[in-house]
């Protein structure tokens, strides 16, 4: 939530939060794609994780928002948001930069290597002109720390495949 300035409202964030908790979601992912995360400065994105953690004091997981569209821009939030005591990360594929699938696992693999924190890929090319495909998906399902997808074509034959091929049924 902002306030009319477009500054981060740090009371309602929490009354969001409390909601959430009395309602009884599953889990939260401050700072993920969708909303004002993407009009948030590097230091405002990593006070929002922090303070996610704080209010939530493990009454949910916290599933920090941490992908970018530089390799480098996704280590610093990442390592920021196990720093601020995220229980997982949900990184979507690079947007605009149109990576190969050989650069989409590079760039999950530097993630990964680099902080230690379980890890969501994030897949929804509608929004980021990057599509993370099946075979893909399986490599880095391989990666230690990769612990699912949120897969967001909208193909149901699409998870299918995933699933298929990573051995799941």
């Amino acid at each position: 939530p902002m306030d009319s300035n477009g500054e981060i409202d740090w009371l309602k964030l929490s009354e969001l939060l409390e909601w959430h908790i009395d309602e009884g979601t599953s889990a939260i992912v401050p700072v993920g794609t969708t909303g004002e995360s993407a009009t948030l400065t590097i230091p405002e994105h990593c006070k929002v994780v922090a303070h996610a953690v704080a209010v939530v004091n493990g009454r949910m997981p916290v599933i920090a928002g941490t992908g970018g569209n530089a390799t480098r821009e996704a280590i610093e939030l990442t390592q920021a948001a196990k720093e601020a005591g995220a229980d997982a990360c949900l990184s979507v594929t690079p947007y605009y930069n149109k990576p190969t699938q050989e650069g989409l696992f590079l760039h999950y693999q530097a993630i990964v290597k680099a902080v230690d924190l379980p890890l969501l890929l994030y897949n929804v090319p509608g929004r980021t002109a990057c599509d993370m495909l099946a075979d893909t998906v399986a490599r880095l399902s391989e990666l230690d720390r990769v612990i699912g997808i949120k897969e967001a074509t909208g193909d149901l034959e699409r998870g299918n495949e995933i699933r298929s091929r990573c051995g799941e049924s």
